[in-house]
C-alpha cells in the first residue's frame, strides 16, 4: 500500500502494462514451442543431408583427382613402353591432349635422364615470356629444354592459339635442368605416383602441387611424367561443388594450413620462392576458427555450432589417401540453407504472432487513449507552462464536463503566467512555478555580472522626432535588446527611460555569465548597426547605444513591500556598471567592460585597455577596456583582423603609457595613422603629448 501511494501511475501506461501482463506470455510460448519443435526437425534434417553431401564430397576428390593421377601414370607407362617417345617433338600433341584434358591442370611435362625438358602449357598472353608479351591469341605453348651444338642450354617457346596454330616462337639460353627439382627427385625416389607438397612453379610462377609417375628403361629411370595443378584451379573445383550457397569448404594438410577453399580466397602467398599457406583459422572472418574451437572434444565428425547468433552445422573429416597425402576436409554451413519450407514456415509463425500481437497492442492502445488522452494532453500542458519556454495553444475542448472545467483553468493559468512574467524577470517566474514557493521580501549575495544600455542624445532626439515614430523605434530597440538577454540566459530587470539594466548570474546560476554578457552586448550593437541601416536608407536618424558591463557581488532578491515588490539587484557593483556606460561618451567607445568582467571570460574576449577611471565611493581606480569581440561564439561576434590589430596595438601603448615610457607617444600615433577615426588613441595622444 505503501508503494502504491508513493508511485504516480500514468493511466495509459498501466492500461497498456496490464494487457502485455496478461496476454504477451501466452502469445510468446505458443510461437516459441512451435519455432524451436520446427527448429529441432530441421536441424536432424540437415545433419543426414550433410553427411550425405560430406560422403559424396569425399568420393568426388578421391574420384576426380585419381584421374589425373591416372594421367601421370600413363603418360609414363608410355615412356617405358616407348623410351624413345619423349626424346623427340612428337610427344607434345600427346602432352597437349592431356593438356586440356582438365582446366585444373596448367601444363604437363616430362623431365629425362639426360636434363632435356618438353612441355604443354597454358599461356596467360598478360603475362611475359622471357621479357615479352606473347602474341595475342595465344592459349597453349610447347616448350623445350635441349642441348644446342655449341653445347649450351635453350629454352624455346612455340605459341600457339586454341585451334593449335603457330603463332610464334621464342628463346633464350638456360641452366634449368629438372632432374635438380624436387618433383623428379622425389618421384625417383619413391619409384611410384608422387604428390608434391604445395610448392612455386619455376616457369610459371604460380602456386600448386605437382602429380608425377617415374618410368623406366631396363629397369633403370628413365625420366619422369608430371602434370600441374594449381591451388586456384583446386579451389575452383571446391566452388562449382558447393553443398548449399552459404557452405564453406576446404581441403586443409595434416596442419590445418589452407590448400583450397570454395571461396576462392588467396590463402597462400610466395615467400622468395617459398610457399606460405594460411593456417584455416585466419580466414573467413573468424568463422572456421569458431568452428574449430566449437568440435567436441571425441573429435566428432558431424557437429553444430553458434556465431554472431546464427546455427551452423561442420564436418571434418581425411580425405583417403588415394594421392599420397594426409588431406582433410572441412565442410561449414549454415542450418539456414537446409532448413527450407520449415525455416518459412518458422517465419511466418513468428511474423503471425507478432502481428496479432502488435494487433491487438494498437487496439487496446487506441481504446486507452480514448480515456486517457484529454488527460495527458492537459497534464503536459501543465509541465510546458511550469518550463515557461513557447506559446502553448489553447485546450480543445471535451466532451467530458469535469476535463472541460480542468482545461479552462489550465488556459487560465496560462495566460497569467505569461501576464505576470511581462512584470517579473522569467527566470524567476519559471523558479516559482517549479518550486511551489511563495514570493517573499528579502534577497542573498551572489557574484553576477551587470548590464546598463542607454541611447545617445536621446533627450535631443525626443524633441526632433514625432513621439509616435520615435516610440516605434525605441520599441525596435527595446526588443533587440530583450531577445539577445534572453537568448545568452540573461535575466531584464528593468527599463530605465531609454535605457536598460539586465543581469546574468540569478535567478539561475552561471558558470560563463560574464561571457554570456559579453554576447549579448556585441549581438544587440551588431544588431542596431542593422536597424540604423534601415533607418538611414528611410532618411531618419541613427539611435547611438552606448553598454557598460561589470562583474561584481552584489545583493540579489524582492525588494519592495509585501504588497508590491520586485526583483532586482543592489549594491556597489550596479552602479559600477552604470558608470561604465556613461564613460563610453567620454572616449567616443560603444561597449565599456570592467577589469573583473575582463578577469572572468579571460581569454574568450578581444579588448583593448582604455584608462583607469575614479567611481564615486571608492578610493582605486577601475581599469576599464573596450569590448571589440568574443571568440567562440561565431559568425559576426568574432573578432575582425582589424579589430585584433586594434586590440595589440593598444595594450602595447597602454603598457608604455604606464610605464611612463616614451614609446607610448609614437605607439598611439601608429595607431591614429591606421585607424584615424579611433578616439581613444587621439585622446591619449594629445594626453601623452602633453605630458
Amino acid at each position: 500500500m505503501t508503494f502504491l501511494s508513493k508511485r504516480k501511475w500514468r493511466l495509459r501506461p498501466s492500461i497498456l502494462t496490464l494487457f502485455i501482463v496478461l496476454t504477451v506470455p501466452v502469445t510468446v510460448a505458443i510461437v516459441a514451442v512451435t519455432y524451436f519443435s520446427n527448429r529441432s526437425i530441421a536441424r536432424s534434417h540437415a545433419g543426414a543431408l550433410v553427411e550425405h553431401f560430406r560422403s559424396a564430397a569425399l568420393k568426388d576428390v578421391q574420384s576426380d583427382f585419381e584421374p589425373m593421377s591416372t594421367m601421370a601414370r600413363s603418360a609414363a607407362a608410355i615412356g617405358t613402353e616407348q623410351p624413345d617417345f619423349y626424346f623427340n617433338d612428337r610427344s607434345f600433341e600427346y602432352l597437349n591432349s592431356l593438356l586440356v584434358h582438365s582446366d585444373t591442370i596448367v601444363s604437363v611435362y616430362v623431365g629425362l635422364k639426360d636434363g632435356t625438358f618438353r612441355q604443354a602449357r597454358r599461356i596467360d598472353p598478360q603475362v611475359k615470356i622471357f621479357g615479352n608479351l606473347p602474341p595475342k591469341e595465344t592459349r597453349f605453348a610447347y616448350r623445350w629444354v635441349l642441348e644446342a651444338e655449341d653445347g649450351k642450354l635453350i629454352d624455346r617457346y612455340q605459341f600457339r592459339d586454341a585451334e593449335g596454330r603457330v603463332l610464334g616462337v621464342s628463346e633464350q639460353s638456360t641452366n634449368y635442368d629438372p632432374r635438380i627439382r624436387g618433383w623428379y627427385r622425389r618421384t625417383i625416389e619413391a619409384h611410384d605416383t608422387y604428390v608434391t607438397d604445395p610448392d612455386v612453379f619455376s616457369a610459371l610462377g604460380l602456386i600448386g602441387f605437382t602429380i608425377a609417375a617415374p618410368f623406366y628403361a631396363d629397369g633403370k629411370p628413365l625420366g619422369v611424367a608430371a602434370i600441374d595443378i594449381t591451388l586456384d584451379g583446386l579451389s575452383d573445383y571446391l566452388a562449382e561443388r558447393k553443398i548449399s550457397p552459404g557452405t564453406l569448404s576446404y581441403i586443409l594438410d595434416s596442419h590445418g594450413l589452407v590448400i583450397a577453399n570454395s571461396s576462392r580466397s588467396k590463402t597462400y602467398a610466395n615467400k622468395n620462392g617459398q610457399v606460405e599457406l594460411q593456417h584455416v583459422t585466419e580466414t573467413d572472418a573468424g568463422l572456421p576458427a569458431a568452428a574449430i574451437a566449437a568440435r567436441p572434444p571425441d573429435r566428432t565428425t558431424f557437429y553444430s555450432f553458434f556465431q554472431n547468433d546464427q546455427e551452423y552445422v561442420a564436418s571434418l573429416s581425411a580425405v583417403p589417401p588415394a594421392l599420397g597425402k594426409h588431406w582433410q576436409l572441412f565442410i561449414i554451413a549454415p542450418l539456414s540453407d537446409f532448413m527450407g519450407g520449415l525455416q518459412r514456415n518458422n517465419e511466418r509463425m513468428l511474423w503471425f504472432g507478432l502481428a496479432t500481437m502488435a494487433l491487438q497492442f494498437v487496439i487496446v492502445y487506441l481504446l486507452a487513449g480514448v480515456v486517457s488522452a484529454p488527460l495527458e494532453k492537459l497534464a503536459e500542458k501543465v509541465n510546458l507552462i511550469k518550463e515557461f519556454e513557447g506559446e502553448n495553444p489553447p485546450s480543445k475542448p471535451s466532451p467530458i464536463r469535469e476535463i472541460f472545467a480542468l482545461s479552462q483553468a489550465i488556459d487560465t493559468l496560462d495566460s497569467t503566467a505569461k501576464a505576470f512574467a511581462a512584470f517579473v524577470p522569467v527566470g524567476l517566474v519559471k523558479q516559482l512555478l517549479q518550486s511551489n514557493q511563495k514570493l517573499e521580501l528579502g534577497g542573498h549575495g551572489r557574484f553576477l555580472t551587470i548590464f546598463f544600455s542607454d541611447l545617445e542624445a536621446f533627450s535631443s532626439l525626443s524633441e526632433e522626432v514625432p513621439s509616435q515614430e520615435l516610440l516605434l523605434r525605441v520599441s525596435a530597440y527595446f526588443g533587440l535588446v530583450t531577445q539577445a538577454v534572453n537568448a545568452e540566459h540573461g535575466t531584464i530587470d528593468k527599463f530605465l527611460g531609454d535605457g536598460v539594466m539586465a543581469f546574468w548570474g540569478a535567478p539561475a546560476l552561471l558558470e560563463d555569465h560574464a561571457w554570456r554578457a559579453c554576447v549579448a552586448a556585441l549581438r544587440i550593437q551588431r544588431g542596431m548597426d542593422r536597424l540604423n541601416e534601415q533607418w538611414r536608407a528611410q532618411g531618419l536618424k541613427p539611435l547611438n547605444l552606448r553598454i557598460g558591463i561589470h562583474s561584481d557581488a552584489v545583493l540579489v532578491g524582492n525588494v519592495g513591500s509585501a504588497e508590491r515588490m520586485a526583483y532586482t539587484v543592489v549594491g556597489d557593483g550596479v552602479n559600477i556598471a552604470a558608470r561604465l556606460e556613461g564613460v563610453n561618451k567620454e572616449y567616443g567607445t560603444r561597449i565599456c567592460i570592467s577589469h573583473t568582467v575582463f578577469k572572468e571570460a579571460g581569454e574568450r574576449l578581444c579588448v583593448r585597455p582604455i584608462d583607469e577611471v575614479a567611481v564615486k565611493g571608492r578610493r582605486s581606480k577601475i581599469p576599464i577596456y573596450e569590448l571589440l569581440g568574443v571568440y567562440g561564439a561565431g559568425g559576426e561576434l568574432e573578432p575582425d583582423a582589424a579589430s585584433k590589430r586594434l586590440g595589440d596595438l593598444t595594450r602595447m601603448a597602454y603598457a608604455a603609457w604606464v610605464a611612463q615610457n616614451t614609446e607610448a607617444l609614437d605607439l598611439y600615433k601608429k595607431i591614429l595613422c591606421e585607424f584615424p577615426d579611433d578616439t581613444v588613441a587621439r585622446a591619449f595622444t594629445s594626453r601623452v603629448g602633453t605630458a
